[in-house]
């Protein structure tokens, strides 16, 4: 697949640092998006081409992936309102004031015009298979998050029901939280709305993935708070916020193949690094095979590619 949108760096891919709009203040830049204030009520992500893996971002970005993750979410947002109301306001670059048509060109398809929210201070992660870290913690103490689980369990193996396991949002690495630390960090009340929230929206992801022969492993949501009402806030269901296998090549015992980022976290688990920041240079063949994966995952669940994206 190929990339028809303009490039503003030699990998092709817009990374955003020290690259802003004019006119817009930017209140925040985390992993993969960019946060500039609006107005009093709202706020607009720009979804960059920056990837992350272990908490660390890369030097370099995979062209388009921003276009990727927008409409991925925009879908997810769309399907998943029944169940808990969102912070979407529109993806209309015409709405953003003050930018040229340059400016319009290269942030069209890659921007949420959102409510501003105050996010939630854990991050949601809901497991319906153990694998990744879980599959770590599992190996010692026969856990995930504190949460105990049966002997015996295999690599990939599908959990009796998807259980919560909660992290903390930290500078660097977050930090996995017991449900009980979860729930004294937020308040009980909160805590169990967001349990319900969340494990709902993760049988609303299995149950259109699994029609697509893709399998939901894992995601991770965010839920902030406006005007007292809780919503689905930054993302939901992506490549980046979640872990997709192929449904016909899942077996146990190993690490499926990946329509998401575990291409790239594989890759850096055979690399002699520590997995802090600097991060390695990456071998351009597995930025491809990443690049592949987010595609795909777009067509599948979209029905097709965001505009300026070709097959």
């Amino acid at each position: 697949m190929k990339s028809t949108t303009k490039d503003n760096s030699h990998m092709g891919a817009y990374l955003g640092r020290d690259h802003a709009p004019p006119g817009l203040e930017q209140i925040a830049s985390g992993k993969v998006r960019d946060i500039y204030a609006l107005d009093e009520e709202h706020l607009l992500f720009v979804t960059t081409d920056r990837i992350s893996a272990f908490d660390v971002v890369m030097n370099e970005g995979i062209p388009d992936k921003g276009r990727v993750l927008t409409k991925i979410t925009e879908y997810w947002f769309q399907e998943t309102q029944d169940i808990v109301p969102n912070h979407l306001v529109s993806t209309d670059i015409e709405k953003v004031p003050g930018l040229d048509a340059e400016w319009k060109e290269l942030l069209r398809g890659r921007i949420l015009i959102v409510k501003r929210c105050q996010p939630d201070i854990i991050e949601w992660v809901v497991r319906g298979y153990i694998a990744g870290s879980g599959w770590k913690e599992y190996q010692k103490s026969q856990t995930v998050c504190g949460i105990g689980l049966p002997a015996g369990l295999s690599q990939a193996e599908v959990l009796a029901k998807p259980i919560l396991t909660p992290t903390t949002k930290e500078e660097d690495h977050d930090r996995p939280l017991t449900p009980q630390e979860a729930s004294d960090l937020i308040g009980s009340e909160r805590y169990e709305h967001g349990e319900k929230v969340c494990l709902d929206l993760f049988e609303r992801g299995t149950q259109v993935l699994g029609k697509l022969g893709i399998l939901l492993a894992d995601t991770k949501f965010e839920l902030g708070l406006c005007d007292g009402q809780v919503l689905l806030i930054d993302e939901a269901l992506t490549p980046d916020s979640s872990r997709f296998w192929s449904q016909a090549e899942y077996k146990t015992g190993t690490s499926p193949k990946s329509y998401d980022k575990q291409i790239l976290r594989d890759y850096l688990e055979t690399l002699d690094w520590n997995k802090e920041a600097p991060a390695p240079a990456l071998d351009p063949a597995v930025l491809q095979r990443v690049s592949r994966g987010y595609f795909e995952i777009c067509e599948r669940i979209t029905g097709c590619l965001p505009e300026g994206i070709q097959s």
